[in-house]
């Protein structure tokens, strides 16, 4: 099977995206299709051997549309023809409203006398004459309007109906009524029939819609502004060093194994190792982490960070398409273009809806001629049904929001795979934690230092120690060896470097003999602990592992080793009880030093000494209990709890497996993320039922009060202009909420 993203042209509203997905299903071949609206997009899963992108390009153009595929380069999808077209459109709508809108105040100048039926001599008697408001009108028809015709032909050849057929129906009526009178009036009159025309609602009312079409148009825009924003980060060139030469290039020009050059504040161009120089680096474009990074020879740096201090050379590992920052976009794009599960309702309703808002206007008019007798209301009512009911704001619900709330979440670090992720994240009520690498920094710190004559001999102490242990290739000694560079001490060699396995190493440093160990290995030495006894029994009682140093036969010091809490776990953990939310930990490590850990990040449930085959299965059990689970973790071995889990939440830092099996990644590896994720999903959920809300309220008392329901009783008739500019400002008024989502920060501790 193979996926493609095809960019749409031509819609109009939701019943025009349903169109294109029958359209697309109906290919032979085509597994999957999901078209998104507000996006203009859709995501077809086909089978390249029954099919290609040709046939399902053409099934778009005959359904009336068109469809362009957006290339494999992320980077490259907000290109110079696609911003063009659209500010082409743009200026196209802009000049149709001005036109429209300054031949609609003409009319609606020159017909003021007709429609409140009082003297106005200052206004020209011609002005309100039938044949120039006719020439005055075909124009708005023909030009700004045919848009709309021509789309509602399109949608009758294929028999479906779409806001463009209920807006060409209804102008088209008021502008043939009228045609009758203007080329004929005496026949009304003989009839017992005032020969009024209503030239001005046909334009008023294109004009309006366009309006609404211009100011849709232009929030659209803003939605994607997210994306915009991950693309700008990147940098333009490069300096690499070629043939011992430095060159600036284009970084579509950088190829993988380059050396390229960085200095002080310049934007990392593409991924890579540092293999010369150390750096401070500025991550939080990419990462959301606030504080700078330290790298040096070795580490990994990420394109389009910026580096603050230092000069370094880094080798390119990955170019284009391929680089961190390329597949943060295309995962936001594909979370934009995706479906939620509460969409569904709203195709649902949409699907009847335009067929129903016929009916009712057919209705309304056969009531209103048959009851009334008077064709001027029942041709009045049933225009204002047609223009009003347009259902372009439920379309507009949904989309709008989970593209601006997935948006916000790449901002903070936070990349969301799916529509369907994002909404179910806020009905969680609990929360799995793995313990190494999520809790944790997943690797050994050295969390204590005692010595026994204090400060006075620390230091050296210290560098007897890490000169001593790099030597050695035990994680354990890895973690003293930094812990002593940590503290700025000068590493010298070592003489007669020995690991005793499972106990210790010991050789000779500045002509000193040296011993690191356990306390059972200083016991077969004969060297005395009793100094630092009651140290070791406290710090073994908090789940540490401790090492002892001895210096010419004495014991000096304790280093207490354990893979040290991060230290934001603690405060995340704390904010996600107080929003409700159950934490438990789940760990393979021993109950002893899960317990521990769980103690210092306040977790009271746990589950310990659980094999990575059980973790599903652990996760399994607390969704039995009728909890909405989310598994937080970084490891291969959380894979199939992550997939099990309602919501899985990978560490960013974590393994390509984890983070694949994942249905949202923090990438930061902060905890406080799963924070923000669900404050950013409640806040998305609002903004959709908000939109979802205004829009139904909008259809459900606009259509009565268009239909003339309450004229019997308080004389209340809607003008068919007034329904126009409700219709068009339906549309502005959803995506404009769905645009307040761009101002949410989230609501952290401290």
């Amino acid at each position: 099977m193979k996926t493609q993203t095809l960019k749409l042209q031509g819609m109009s509203c939701a019943a025009c995206a349903s169109n294109i997905e029958s359209a697309i299903r109906a290919v032979p071949g085509v597994d999957q299709c999901s078209v998104n609206f507000g996006a203009e997009q859709a995501a077809v899963t086909y089978n390249p051997q029954q099919t290609n992108l040709t046939k399902i390009q053409r099934a778009v153009d005959d359904a009336g549309y068109g469809a362009q595929p957006i290339g494999d380069d992320p980077l490259a999808a907000e290109d110079d023809a696609e911003r063009r077209q659209r500010e082409i459109r743009h200026r196209e709508l802009t000049r149709k409203v001005v036109f429209s809108l300054a031949i609609g105040g003409v009319l609606m100048i020159g017909g003021l006398p007709m429609m409140t039926g009082i003297p106005m001599p200052f206004i020209p008697a011609w002005l309100h004459h039938p044949w120039v408001q006719l020439v005055l009108t075909l124009p708005v028809m023909v030009w700004a309007g045919s848009g709309f015709f021509i789309n509602a032909w399109k949608a009758f050849k294929r028999r479906s109906a779409t806001m463009d057929t209920l807006v060409a129906v209804g102008t088209g009526t008021a502008f043939l009524y009228s045609l009758f009178p203007t080329l004929n009036p005496q026949w009304f009159l003989d009839q017992g029939l005032s020969p009024d025309v209503y030239f001005e609602i046909t334009a008023i009312i294109i004009a309006l819609i366009l309006l609404g079409n211009l100011l849709e148009n232009r929030a659209k825009g803003q939605t994607s502004e997210a994306i915009r924003k991950l693309i700008g980060l990147q940098a333009k060139t490069a300096r690499v060093i070629r043939n011992g030469q430095e060159l600036d290039v284009p970084i579509a020009d950088v190829v993988v194994g380059d050396v390229v050059l960085v200095r002080p504040g310049e934007k990392i161009p593409v991924d890579g190792e540092i293999v010369e120089g150390a750096s401070t680096l500025d991550e939080a474009m990419v990462t959301g982490e606030s504080l700078p990074v330290q790298k040096t020879v070795g580490d990994e740096v990420v394109g389009a960070t910026l580096n603050k201090t230092g000069s370094f050379k880094f080798r390119a590992t990955r170019v284009g398409k391929d680089t961190f920052l390329a597949q943060i976009v295309k995962l936001v794009q594909q979370a934009q273009g995706s479906k939620a599960p509460i969409q569904q309702l709203a195709d649902r309703v949409t699907s009847w809806f335009v067929p129903a808002v016929m009916a009712v206007a057919i209705l309304t008019f056969v009531v209103w001629y048959n009851v009334m007798g008077n064709v001027s209301m029942a041709l009045i009512t049933t225009v204002g049904v047609l223009i009003l009911a347009c259902p372009c704001a439920l379309g507009l619900a949904t989309p709008t929001s989970i593209m601006v709330g997935t948006g916000k979440g790449a901002e903070n670090g936070i990349l969301i795979k799916g529509a369907d992720s994002l909404e179910m994240a806020h009905k969680i009520q609990t929360i799995v934690l793995d313990k190494t690498g999520t809790i944790t920094q997943g690797r050994p710190t050295v969390t204590d230092y005692v010595t026994v004559n204090g400060t006075a001999t620390e230091l050296h102490l210290l560098r007897l120690a890490g000169t001593l242990e790099r030597n050695s290739e035990h994680p354990l000694a890895e973690a003293v060896v930094q812990y002593a560079q940590a503290q700025g001490v000068t590493l010298d060699d070592s003489q007669g470097f020995e690991a005793v396995a499972g106990s210790g190493v010991q050789g000779n440093v500045a002509g000193q003999r040296v011993q690191i160990g356990t306390h059972r290995w200083m016991a077969e030495l004969g060297i005395a602990t009793d100094r630092l006894k009651s140290d070791w029994d406290r710090l073994e009682s908090l789940g540490r592992t401790v090492v002892w140093l001895a210096v010419d036969g004495q014991v000096e010091a304790l280093l207490a080793i354990a893979d040290a809490v991060k230290p934001s776990s603690a405060q995340a953990i704390a904010t996600l009880q107080r929003m409700g939310l159950e934490v438990v930990m789940l760990t393979g490590d021993n109950r002893r030093t899960a317990e521990v850990i769980a103690r210092e990040v306040g977790i009271n449930r746990l589950f310990a000494e659980v094999r990575p085959d059980q973790k599903a299965a652990q996760v399994a059990e607390l969704q039995r209990e009728g909890n909405v689970v989310a598994m937080v973790g970084d490891g291969i071995n959380d894979a199939p709890a992550l997939a099990q889990a309602d919501v899985g939440m990978a560490i960013g830092t974590g393994t390509d497996v984890a983070i694949a099996a994942s249905d949202i990644t923090l990438i930061a590896g902060d905890l406080h993320g799963i924070v923000t994720a669900i404050q950013l999903s409640r806040a998305t959920m609002q903004n959709i039922r908000q939109n979802l809300f205004f829009a139904f309220i909008y259809n459900v008392a606009g259509i009565p009060i268009a239909a003339g329901v309450l004229y019997p009783i308080f004389g209340w008739l809607l003008n068919p202009i007034i329904a126009g500019a409700a219709m068009a400002f339906s549309s502005v008024s959803v995506v404009t909420n769905a645009l307040r989502l761009q101002k949410f920060r989230p609501r952290l501790p401290g």
